[in-house]
């Protein structure tokens, strides 16, 4: 199937074109002090023409008892509704205007300003090219009751029409380790 760019999009993000729409699946959470974790997303990448794209992400995991019931083991059922927000996310990512020397002829530098309701904001600089994009924060900020978050980097990539994302965190006095990865699809 030929890919179209988005009514109205701004030539300015046609790098992160692929990216538009709704996106849903699932992965997982593990990291230093906190249990493996089955997550379901939804990630939103919308535009209003604009010289950026807008975006919107909400992980939920299960509650404590499934919708269904536990199983004999005491494990969360199959069944069970994925009903507890983990987190949201709301951003903007920009193409950036001035182009560092250094970059592939098909990458483009990206800068992705993201705000988390726990009380974090982020500002990633990175590159996207070749429906891959990579992320490092440049400055993290947070309120005195946010989590401890000091450094992240991010990972997404188109493989075969999926948006597959992976996310590493410098958190709680850790160093940079892995934090969660995600598998979506376009809805």
């Amino acid at each position: 199937m030929p890919f179209t760019f988005p009514e109205g999009l701004a030539p300015e993000v046609y790098p992160l074109a692929w990216l538009v729409g709704r996106w849903t699946g699932g992965g997982v959470i593990k990291y230093e002090g906190i249990e493996e974790t089955e997550f379901r997303q939804e990630l939103v990448f919308d535009h209003d023409g604009g010289p950026y794209l807008r975006f919107e992400s909400t992980l939920s995991v299960r509650s404590g008892a499934a919708a269904d019931g536990e199983t004999t083991d005491g494990q969360v059922g199959e069944g069970a509704a994925f009903d507890t927000v983990w987190s949201t996310e709301t951003g903007y990512w920009r193409v950036a205007s001035e182009r560092p020397e250094g970059l592939g002829e098909n990458q483009h530098p990206l800068e992705v300003l993201v705000t988390d309701a726990s009380g974090r904001l982020s500002l990633f600089l990175g590159v996207v090219g070749d429906g891959r994009v990579d992320l490092a924060t440049d400055f993290v900020a947070r309120t005195s009751t946010a989590a401890e978050v000091t450094a992240a980097k991010r990972l997404y990539g188109n493989v075969e029409g999926r948006l597959l994302w992976v996310e590493e965190l410098a958190a709680f006095g850790h160093p940079m380790g892995s934090y969660a990865s995600g598998e979506l699809d376009r809805a």
